[in-house]
């Protein structure tokens, strides 16, 4: 009879446990607790060119260089020596100018009438 006992007693103590089991601090993978994250890399200014194309550019080095986001990579491009718009890495070239704004990235990559995005 004790041993019937000795299991009825831990049968009840494992279920008055239970409910210290919740779900309490699990996160939830599909709970929207978190807002969605903005897109645009931290410190970068985005623009959106003719046919929707678009990029990224964050100012580094007191605005002697332009780092050049693409959606797949980044290039760092200097500023030109005869120009205070114009940031290049020799096959790249940035002419930043307001709504005029051009990147020319070889034959491969033209982007037209880019316009800065303003930030959220």
């Amino acid at each position: 009879m004790t041993i019937k006992f000795n299991q009825l007693l831990f049968a009840a103590g494992f279920i008055a446990l239970l409910p210290s089991c919740s779900t309490i601090g699990i996160p939830n993978p599909f709970g929207s607790a978190a807002a969605e994250q903005s897109r645009t890399p931290q410190n970068a200014t985005a623009y959106v060119c003719d046919g929707n194309k678009q990029f990224y550019v964050r100012m580094q080095n007191n605005g002697n260089d332009a780092w050049l986001i693409y959606p797949d990579h980044e290039v760092n491009l200097t500023k030109a020596a005869d120009s205070n718009n114009r940031f290049t890495s020799g096959v790249i070239t940035l002419v930043i100018n307001g709504a005029e704004t051009t990147l020319n990235d070889g034959e491969k990559i033209a982007y037209t009438a880019c316009k800065p995005q303003p930030k959220n």
